[in-house]
């Protein structure tokens, strides 16, 4: 054993001599941390605590809880601290969102007995949100959060069997995009700090917040490209964009102009560019882009490198989109996208039709 971690504590909550319910409590630098099993699998997690005693407790809250709770004791907010917890142990980075939806499904759930949430219960929230004027996307992400909070409980044991959530269907799907033209128009009235930033994601299809996070020690321009750490991914997976072509001048231009006291690669006089909203909504009504979401350009780089012709696996590394679904919600033809495609095949067709005529004139 490590000289930094040591066991002080070892609790077992269930029969047997398997090591699920098994937990103990060790030390990372001055902080205390605890370790323990569910179903064959460690979960680690930080007591944020530099006493021991903390950490103790905190081991016996996550092992008592199970064998405290009947299913039939269980509450939907025993379901809340489950979720809160996965969010800790599994470092996401949505906790902000998901306590946003936590808050509605709390006013409709509140003290309901897990046992007591239906498929029927589930649909009387849809109805209740809709008359809330809540969008069907929106209902859609807080009973994913539901599912998610039954599902945490089922994999726990804490349930027997987890009830239907079915989603509302007629989810708008956004199809928000800026061709090159419009873009040269936004970026011309963005104030000049947004602009090369705002070319960045344009470019690579970055999520903001990573761009945002973009540190110089990221970047080799010796090497022409950009690392991008796990911890600053979303998608929890280190990526490496190569530069090349006005990215590159992007990067160069900020390197130009680089603070020593400031390790963004982005800035506004020396400070992590934060909230963009008024400035963003400004450029957009004044350049006609009106409704434009920042959002957005991660979608027109999706749909600008597939027009590129880029391969779906390669243009998913460099916008850094973990499933090929979520890409393709981004990846939409439109109705130049269509007339192109006719355009090409009708050409395709009267050029075969031209050359077998040739050939038959020849004969």
């Amino acid at each position: 054993m490590a000289q930094n971690e040591v066991t002080t504590a070892s609790y077992s909550m269930r029969k047997g001599s398997d090591m699920r319910g098994m937990g103990r409590v060790f030390k990372r630098g001055p902080v205390w941390w605890i370790s323990y099993y569910r179903k064959g699998r460690e979960y680690r997690e930080s007591s944020d605590s530099t006493v021991k005693g903390a950490a103790v407790e905190l081991l016996k809250k996550r092992l008592i809880r199970k064998s405290s709770i009947g299913e039939e004791k269980l509450m939907f907010e025993d379901l809340i601290e489950l979720i809160v917890d996965d969010y800790k142990v599994n470092s996401r980075r949505s906790t902000d969102t998901t306590q946003f939806r936590i808050k509605h499904l709390r006013e409709f759930f509140g003290l309901t007995r897990v046992i007591d949430i239906t498929v029927g219960k589930v649909r009387a929230y849809r109805v209740y949100r809709l008359d809330e004027k809540a969008s069907p996307s929106t209902i859609n992400r807080e009973l994913a959060c539901l599912k998610r909070m039954l599902s945490l409980a089922l994999e726990d044991d804490l349930i027997t069997k987890a009830p239907k959530v079915p989603m509302l269907e007629g989810e708008k799907i956004r199809e928000g995009f800026v061709d090159v033209e419009q873009f040269g128009a936004l970026v011309a009235r963005l104030p000049e700090y947004l602009r090369p930033f705002t070319e960045f994601l344009y470019y690579t299809g970055w999520r903001k917040g990573e761009a945002q996070k973009l540190v110089w020690k990221s970047v080799s321009l010796k090497d022409r490209v950009i690392t991008l750490p796990r911890r600053d991914s979303k998608s929890k997976k280190p990526r490496t964009l190569p530069l090349s072509g006005r990215l590159l001048e992007v990067i160069q231009d900020q390197a130009k102009v680089r603070r020593l006291d400031c390790p963004y690669v982005f800035n506004r006089e020396g400070n992590q560019i934060r909230d963009m909203t008024w400035a963003w909504g400004k450029a957009c009504k004044e350049s006609g882009n009106e409704g434009l979401l920042v959002h957005d350009l991660r979608r027109s780089a999706a749909r600008n490198l597939r027009r590129a012709g880029v391969a779906e696996s390669v243009a998913m590394k460099i916008t850094g989109h973990k499933t090929a679904s979520v890409f393709k919600r981004y990846d939409i033809s439109d109705e130049k996208d269509v007339r192109e495609a006719m355009e090409r095949l009708q050409h395709g067709q009267n050029t075969d039709n031209f050359q077998k005529e040739e050939k038959r004139q020849d004969g």
